[in-house]
């Protein structure tokens, strides 16, 4: 797979980011095992970054990928590691506190280094801070971002989830570029396309990927507000360009996100080889761009105004 330098810094991504959110599963020794195998998958079909946060499978999944590492011999070099942290869930690190957002200086601290330890690792390539906390105080978030890649632990850091303003805020009070904005896009969820987000991306020279891509065809989207009608209807566009382009629907998702100019990188977060290994025909695709519109139009059911 080639690769696509992130933002304006010097680490280069593959295009297709594989998710490790679910690679733990149940934490069964099956469910570990498949892990592992996806990892595999996913590393010999070429992606070289892997996307993690401190919150998946509280922290199995960056144990479990480092032990997949060390089994199969996978160098540090020749991968890029992400993390997030900022998303604290109820009754952590004490029952009857409530589910909330930190992007205080010492928990974002801490979590780093609790990613570090988990993944058996002295940096990690890109540091995301995960869903915006509504009392970030800009400065002292920053000053934490700071002192992370100050001390080495961090090579880049970037945003997830940010709306163009919480973007524009926390950028005014850096020295050090963010380099990455992940966000939902998929067929359902088109708020980057429509805020501002993939604008101010091009503008910038931010690099956004894509978390969920194919929610709304090869699973329900999250908080899925279409009606059968809706799906019906999206759903006989999808096969048509699926049989135009001879491949399944969910890889026409990969390609239409692909096609958008502001360089969006798909994260995919399959934990079965075969659809990790797939994915990447949406990358030989020369997707149209009529065919764009045409699955919008259908998304919408309307053309454009």
């Amino acid at each position: 797979m080639k690769t696509v330098k992130l933002g304006k810094s010097s680490l280069h991504s593959t295009p297709l980011v594989y998710g490790c959110m679910r690679i733990s599963g149940d934490d069964s020794p099956a469910a570990r095992q498949r892990g592992k195998e996806a990892i595999l998958a996913a590393y010999e079909a070429g992606y070289n970054h892997f996307d993690h946060a401190d919150i998946y499978g509280a922290g199995r999944c960056e144990e479990l990928f480092a032990e997949a590492m060390s089994e199969f011999a996978i160098t540090r070099e020749s991968v890029l590691l992400t993390s997030k942290c900022g998303v604290r869930f109820k009754d952590t690190p004490t029952e009857g506190l409530p589910g909330r957002y930190d992007f205080s200086r010492d928990y974002i601290l801490r979590s780093v280094e609790g990613s570090l330890r988990r993944l058996k690792t002295d940096y990690l390539d890109l540091f995301l801070l995960h869903r915006p906390d509504y009392l970030f105080d800009p400065d002292e978030t920053a000053s934490a971002l700071v002192e992370l890649v100050d001390s080495g632990m961090v090579r880049q850091c970037g945003v997830s989830n940010f709306k163009p303003s919480q973007f524009s805020l926390l950028r005014s009070r850096l020295d050090l570029p963010l380099i990455v904005n992940q966000v939902e896009v998929n067929i359902h969820n088109l708020d980057a396309l429509l805020d501002g987000t993939l604008d101010q991306c091009q503008e910038l020279g931010v690099t956004p990927q894509a978390w969920c891509p194919i929610g709304g065809v090869a699973y329900p989207a999250w908080g899925n507000t279409f009606t059968p009608e809706d799906e019906a209807r999206i759903k006989r566009e999808f096969d048509r360009q699926a049989e135009k382009y001879g491949v399944e629907d969910w890889v026409v998702m990969l390609a239409w996100i692909l096609r958008h100019p502001a360089g969006i990188l798909p994260i995919v977060g399959s934990t079965t080889p075969e659809r990790i290994r797939t994915a990447r025909k949406a990358l030989e695709i020369k997707y149209e761009r009529e065919d764009w519109y045409q699955l919008l139009e259908a998304r919408n059911g309307a053309p454009v105004p």
